[in-house]
């Protein structure tokens, strides 16, 4: 079961971004957080870099390399993510999602890299 749940996460962190890809561009709700963030104009760079970093973690079970630099992708994404929202004081229950998504991809990446912790 150990073994089985580096998989698990990576196909859980791909479905995720790839859901929230999509949102991005289609989802009204996400476009009035990307107004509220002062980001708009980044909303349609955002989601495609969670397209392309979910797509990608689907590759990495047949090109490992996609695992490596979707999971470091993401983690920095995520990490952009916590950091805003914490600058517009969103409180720690909103801002807990990415500072998940962090952690799943930044163990994604580390299992990639057979680094123990």
């Amino acid at each position: 079961m150990k073994a089985l749940i580096p998989e698990i996460l990576q196909i859980f962190s791909a479905f995720s971004f790839i859901f929230y890809g999509i949102m991005s561009f289609t989802s009204n709700i996400m476009k009035s957080e990307f107004n509220r963030w002062g980001i708009s104009k980044f909303r349609v760079v955002v989601g495609c870099a969670q397209l392309t970093g979910g797509f990608g973690l689907f590759l990495g079970f047949y090109f490992p390399l996609m695992t490596l630099l979707s999971s470091l992708g993401l983690t920095v994404l995520m990490c952009l993510g916590f950091i805003l929202r914490l600058i517009v004081k969103d409180g720690i229950i909103k801002s807990s999602p990415a500072f998940i998504y962090i952690i799943i991809n930044l163990f994604i990446l580390l299992n990639y890299l057979n680094i123990d912790f």
